[in-house]
């Protein structure tokens, strides 16, 4: 296989041989020695709820088509990424299934050669009607944003969804056959802090994976510090939770006895796993973002298939051994809101 490594002094690039066998392909490496096989790319801005953490309540500013990549150039982007060694893809937003044209997206990005696996992030509310399409058009796995299982709590911090329409996505999600169907829940302190052993009971009801995340402090949307609430809660309400080995992702992954499915904690506040980023970000208008937080992104709209592949090459190159620390006091350098980034 031939490894894409940086040189530390010029940050260059250079091939390393390291042998040949079946299906090898070219990987890229950072300046600190990391392997970067995923992309996250957000298909839209738009969102037909607003989180409390994520969007603003009156929404965002409608941009115009002339600066959103278009389909053919979020395609021609994956196929430039596979390029460079990325073997994972996630489709994000906003909220991916409001783009009228996401089943063909997944299915051109879907067999893209190199890419091996196609997951996308969703509120759910669309999956009645799309979850099977989806996975015809080859999305192998699912990640639904569900922060708690109260109506009253869900139609607060979503501003506008229901829980019965969330609940109905899961089920058809569990129902279309995915490989992988994963719960994410952000942790809130005086939200959803009295839920958690409800919703990691949840991988005792269906096969399902429940994943924890720290609350971020990115786009300054109107949590204070007592929202905080550490993935160190989780283990202090669930101490019959069991450690799982690790599988290569950033959770720490645990189950209760008798689960169908793993609980993970992402811990990006309290205990970066910056050494263990693997990934690059792709927003819907068209900048690469080697860092989630991290101001640096790198144009590619209107580029060429190599000139994208250069571009995402740079974005690698510069991609730093650390975010800033997160904490109340120090807000993300992302400088954007996490809709037009990308969940």
């Amino acid at each position: 296989m031939y490894i894409l490594r940086a040189d530390r002094k010029s940050r260059g690039t250079r091939r390393v041989w390291s042998g040949i066998h079946e299906g090898a392909v070219n990987t890229m490496q950072d300046p600190y020695g990391r392997e970067i096989t995923y992309l996250r790319l957000s298909v839209t801005e738009r969102c037909n709820l607003r989180c409390r953490y994520c969007m603003p309540e009156d929404g965002i500013a409608k941009k115009s088509r002339e600066i959103m990549l278009t389909e053919d150039e979020m395609v021609r982007a994956v196929e430039a990424a596979a390029s460079l060694g990325i073997r994972k893809l996630r489709l994000t937003g906003g909220e991916p299934l409001v783009k009228k044209n996401i089943l063909s997206i997944c299915r051109r990005c879907g067999v893209v050669d190199g890419i091996r696996e196609i997951c996308i992030t969703t509120n759910g509310i669309l999956l009645p009607e799309l979850a099977k399409p989806l996975r015809e058009a080859g999305l192998t796995r699912v990640n639904l944003s569900l922060d708690t299982l109260d109506r009253d709590k869900y139609a607060f911090i979503t501003r506008r969804g229901r829980l019965e329409d969330a609940l109905r996505g899961l089920d058809a999600a569990l129902t279309a056959g995915f490989e992988k169907v994963k719960i994410n829940s952000v942790l809130i302190g005086g939200f959803n802090d009295s839920e958690i052993l409800a919703l990691a009971d949840l991988t005792r009801q269906y096969p399902v994976d429940v994943r924890f995340i720290e609350l971020m402090p990115i786009g300054g949307l109107g949590f204070g510090p007592e929202a905080y609430l550490p993935c160190t809660a989780v283990l202090e309400r669930l101490p019959e939770l069991k450690a799982l080995p690790e599988d290569g992702g950033v959770a720490k992954r645990y189950c209760l006895p008798g689960g169908l499915g793993s609980i993970g904690l992402i811990t990006p506040v309290s205990t970066h796993f910056c050494a263990q980023c693997n990934r690059i970000r792709l927003t819907a208008d068209g900048y690469v973002k080697p860092c989630l937080h991290a101001a640096a992104e790198f144009p590619i709209k209107g580029l060429s298939q190599e000139e994208m592949a250069q571009q995402m090459e740079r974005a690698i190159l510069a991609k730093p051994p650390c975010h800033a620390p997160l904490t109340y006091g120090h807000q993300s350098h992302a400088e954007r809101n996490m809709n037009q980034i990308g969940g």
